[in-house]
């Protein structure tokens, strides 16, 4: 179960993946998006990155009146993707933990954006993970701050983060 006091750890190099993938989609002016697995027996280590598209642009350029927000400010994933991720995670020993996105220009912070998606309309996260964002301005990384779903008091938290060496 995902807990704000509990620390959550991802080694550096797994973290410099998702950098990469971050300063790359900053290049094409788009959120960068993917998850974090971790072992089954230790699901307070998220040590493997996997890279999502975002699909905000391509739904934009094909529906801008349903799809009025770009890749810039927004992130739209496969929900049926994601989903399968999360169930073959879960039975392959690999369970997903850790869902992270990459805000451009506007700070590492959990949106009223992201929480909507997060709970999907509904009273609490549709998935038990924490959420990771990551701020990129000006071409480069300059923060990662990691959240929770705080059951007491119905919203999105910081939760503890440990960068391993």
């Amino acid at each position: 179960m995902v807990d704000a006091d509990t620390e959550l750890r991802i080694p550096r190099e797994a973290l410099a993946r998702l950098e990469a993938e971050a300063t790359a989609a900053y290049a094409r002016d788009e959120e960068a998006c993917g998850y974090l697995t971790c072992p089954a027996d230790d699901a307070q280590l998220a040590d493997a990155p996997v890279i999502l598209a975002n699909l905000a642009n391509r739904y934009h350029a094909l529906d801008p009146e349903a799809y009025p927000r770009t890749g810039r400010t927004y992130v739209l994933i496969d929900p049926l993707k994601f989903a399968k991720a999360v169930t073959s995670g879960a039975s392959d020993g690999r369970p997903v933990r850790v869902l992270w996105h990459s805000h451009l220009d506007c700070g590492a912070y959990f949106s009223e954006t992201d929480a909507a998606a997060a709970t999907m309309g509904g009273d609490g996260p549709s998935y038990d993970l924490y959420y990771l964002v990551t701020s990129v301005r000006a071409g480069a990384v300059d923060d990662h701050k990691l959240f929770a779903w705080d059951a007491a008091t119905r919203a999105f938290v910081a939760a503890k983060l440990a960068i391993l060496p």
